[in-house]
């Protein structure tokens, strides 16, 4: 068997990897647009930061890693067309030619691209400008290039989810004065406000200027060779800042050009329509990550791009292609990122998407030690459980914390149950770890449940 994959990152490697694993004989091409297979895209705010020391540690795997495992790297190659019918991708080399390659199977793992908002002067400048999208090993190395030559002492970021969250963060640990603008009512909107003002207080305690319910308008460069962005305030007020450095992360768009071009039928929000075995309506063509409709385990049908997801959705890619029967089991939105000294993660459902989605949700909000305060070094935990009211069902939660209070460990066991499709109440009966400079007899996401029954048996 002749597997194809287009695309290097989580979803295609993944695919590879697994394939290779169900049939060591398989012939396994993995198409890479540029000349970096399997980089951690999440770990770039790191090496931006200083933190990361060295960029080709933000390989997973080295090119020859993945080429002893059985893959032959295509590198700087770009997938032209797909010719559904006679089993063939057209492809351009480095060197400019054209080529065609023959498969049995195909997956396309082409991810997502950034969004690029309407934001007049967007269009005429650039990274030459101190103007950047961050997506790329290729944007990562361009902020680099205006960090080391041009030495900002001010950036202005426009968006404030993780991406921006953590180049807040990044930029502030490099030692410059950030501005943080975003157009919703709260920094990252995908935790619900209360637990956005906290973040918010973080970013300001750390120095940054956080102009929420903020649209920007239009980027210019101002007369003394820096860059003025121009903004409108909720109220209507001009909003006027400088900087030496301006970063767009907005959001991402699923990439799928090449795969609605050869008659794939695209999904929610443009992305590939693929079945739980990531198929698609093509023959002989799976796609998976960032470019394909993502299966919820409480919504059904949505797209949420994450690199979790691509990976599991990937192995399930790279199985079926091989000839097995495994199914995306779906995911639950879990995510976590690191503020400064700080962590918000959030899994499940919020209440208003939990009542679009036909249940009958209730919020709670409370909060816990970490571990048991009379041992030094304890941290508070802000909690919001939401359930649902007829059933009792978890249906999510969001958790506010130090980053050394476990907030990853104690998501994750929060998203566990809801897989499982655990009640609120079943959080008690949980078998959790104990000792006193660790947690607590009830540990804290117990007693958010315990808070969310109290309360909820009041309505």
């Amino acid at each position: 068997m002749h597997l194809v994959m287009i695309g290097g990152s989580d979803a295609g490697i993944s695919a590879a990897l697994r394939a290779r694993e169900l049939d060591p004989g398989a012939e396994v091409t993995v198409v890479v647009e540029d000349a970096y297979p399997n980089f951690s895209i999440c770990g770039i705010p790191y090496y931006l930061s200083g933190e990361v020391t060295d960029w080709r540690n933000l390989a997973h795997r080295s090119i020859a890693d993945l080429e002893a495992a059985g893959m032959w790297l295509r590198l700087d190659t770009t997938a032209r067309r797909i010719d559904v019918a006679g089993r063939k991708l057209l492809v351009t080399t480095p060197a400019g030619n054209e080529e065609l390659l023959a498969y049995d199977k195909l997956i396309i793992g082409t991810g997502a691209v950034p969004v690029r908002p309407p934001i007049g002067g967007l269009g005429a400048l650039g990274p030459d400008d101190g103007v950047h999208l961050l997506h790329s090993m290729g944007d990562t190395f361009a902020v680099m290039r205006t960090l080391e030559d041009r030495a900002p002492a001010t950036a202005v970021i426009v968006g404030a989810g993780y991406i921006g969250l953590e180049m807040a963060d990044a930029l502030t640990t490099r030692g410059l004065h950030v501005i943080q603008m975003e157009q919703l009512p709260e920094v990252l909107p995908t935790v619900d406000p209360q637990l956005g003002q906290l973040v918010h207080a973080q970013l300001a305690a750390r120095g940054v200027e956080v102009l929420a319910g903020t649209t920007v308008r239009r980027i210019t460069r101002d007369g003394a060779g820096g860059l003025q962005v121009e903004a409108t305030a909720a109220d209507g007020r001009p909003v006027t800042r400088l900087a030496d450095m301006i970063l767009v992360v907005v959001g991402v768009r699923p990439d799928t050009t090449l795969a609605a071009e050869a008659g794939a039928a695209l999904g929610i929000r443009g992305a590939i329509a693929v079945d739980r075995g990531m198929r698609t309506n093509l023959p002989d063509v799976l796609a998976a990550g960032d470019c394909v409709v993502t299966w919820h385990r409480l919504l059904g049908e949505t797209y949420l791009p994450l690199g979790t997801t691509a990976h599991k959705q990937g192995r399930v890619a790279g199985e079926n292609a091989a000839g097995g029967h495994r199914e995306f089991a779906g995911s639950l939105g879990t995510q976590v990122v690191k503020i400064f000294d700080q962590a918000a993660a959030r899994t499940g459902l919020r209440d208003h998407e939990a009542a679009v989605a036909g249940y009958d949700p209730v919020t709670v909000q409370s909060e816990a030690d970490d571990h048991k305060a009379y041992y030094p070094g304890s941290h508070r935990i802000t909690m919001r459980f939401t359930g649902d009211r007829v059933t009792g069902r978890l249906l999510g939660v969001q958790l506010f914390g130090h980053r050394h209070a476990e907030i990853a460990k104690r998501i994750d066991i929060a998203a566990t149950a809801i897989f499982h499709r655990m009640t609120v109440d079943g959080i008690s009966d949980l078998d959790l770890s104990y000792t006193p400079p660790l947690g607590s007899p009830w540990d804290a996401i117990q007693m958010g449940a315990h808070a969310w029954l109290r309360e909820a048996s009041q309505h």
